[in-house]
């Protein structure tokens, strides 16, 4: 899987990962809908909309996105799952759309089934956070506090049974601690909490977290990439502590099943072909920490099913339940 440096978008590399192949059924002209199931606010939602208009001049259509929030993603990934299979409906999910299908009471689509891949955008650590009055300056602290009073500190996710969610289970497994989840509905409304110091940590994507970092409004306490950040090397990785510990956000472009594959390529490439451009390629890398991979249905297709095997497992074991 190809991933790409914020070099190889300063040279515009000609030969991308996804490339339009076929041109048997056009997209349409008219009015495209993009289907963000997340509130706005959120990377995914601000992600969309950072390139809404460099695609919708790119594909000679109107684009909409629409916010369409619920169910941890459900409710709005539902009614892509079951629209018509024209490339007039997409959705561009977020990391739990994987965890779904084992958190979620019940699922009004098949999440490999009723959707077929088209993009996979990129992947990012997950960062925790907590407002700068704080008593904890890292994943020490916290260990050594929840230790002290179990069940008493809390952190907030952006839902329950979302993949951030999940990685702080398996943490709290690693570290022997009990934490106290608080699900929200999307990062918007939990980085407005986190803000106010409503909860005492937030676990969310680079992508939602370093802007907030960076204005000062919340203190960076570790995150769960590999390595250390270019862009924040004193933020230590839980893998310090924990070896071996790893958990990424991600985020995806799905279609209704059956859409013609001629148009999966076609909205792909141009999708890719608007994150590649220097201006948000720059924003996205260097300042938000995402790892582009703009990656075809293939690859988002193995992807997602590394991602379920992964992260069912998690759920399983610890016995999460959704909204």
């Amino acid at each position: 899987m190809t991933k790409f440096t914020r070099r190889t978008f300063v040279l515009g590399a000609a030969a991308a990962p996804f490339v339009a192949k076929g041109h048997a059924q056009s997209l349409p002209t008219g009015t495209i809908r993009i289907v963000v199931p997340y509130p706005p606010a959120g990377s995914t939602d601000a992600m969309m909309r950072m390139i809404q208009p460099a695609l919708q001049q790119r594909l000679g259509a109107t684009i909409i996105i629409e916010n369409k929030p619920g169910a941890s993603g459900t409710i709005g990934t539902a009614l892509v799952a079951k629209a018509p299979p024209d490339g007039t409906t997409w959705a561009v999910v977020f990391d739990n759309h994987a965890a779904n299908p084992f958190v979620q009471h019940s699922m009004p689509f098949d999440t490999e089934k009723d959707l077929d891949p088209v993009l996979l955008i990129g992947t990012a650590p997950y960062m925790v956070t907590t407002k700068p009055d704080k008593p904890y300056k890292n994943l020490a602290d916290v260990v050594a506090a929840a230790k002290a009073q179990p069940d008493k500190i809390n952190y907030g996710s952006v839902g329950a049974g979302s993949i951030g969610h999940l990685a702080m289970a398996l943490l709290s497994n690693r570290a022997g601690i009990k934490l106290v989840h608080v699900p929200y509905r999307g990062g918007g409304p939990l980085m407005n909490d986190a803000v106010a110091g409503h909860v005492d940590m937030a676990i969310g994507s680079t992508a939602l977290q370093i802007p907030q970092i960076n204005g000062g409004k919340v203190r960076a306490l570790f995150h769960t990439g590999k390595s250390r950040l270019a862009a924040k090397p004193d933020v230590p990785t839980v893998n310090e502590m924990f070896p071996g510990f790893e958990a990424y956000a991600w985020w995806g472009v799905f279609a209704p099943a059956k859409t013609p594959k001629s148009m999966i390529d076609k909205f792909g490439a141009e999708m890719a072909a608007c994150l590649r451009e220097e201006r948000v390629a720059k924003q996205l890398i260097e300042t938000q920490q995402v790892d582009l991979r703009l990656a075809g249905p293939p690859e988002l297709g193995k992807f997602l099913s590394e991602q379920i095997r992964t992260w069912g497992k998690v759920v399983r074991d610890n016995n999460i339940k959704g909204e």
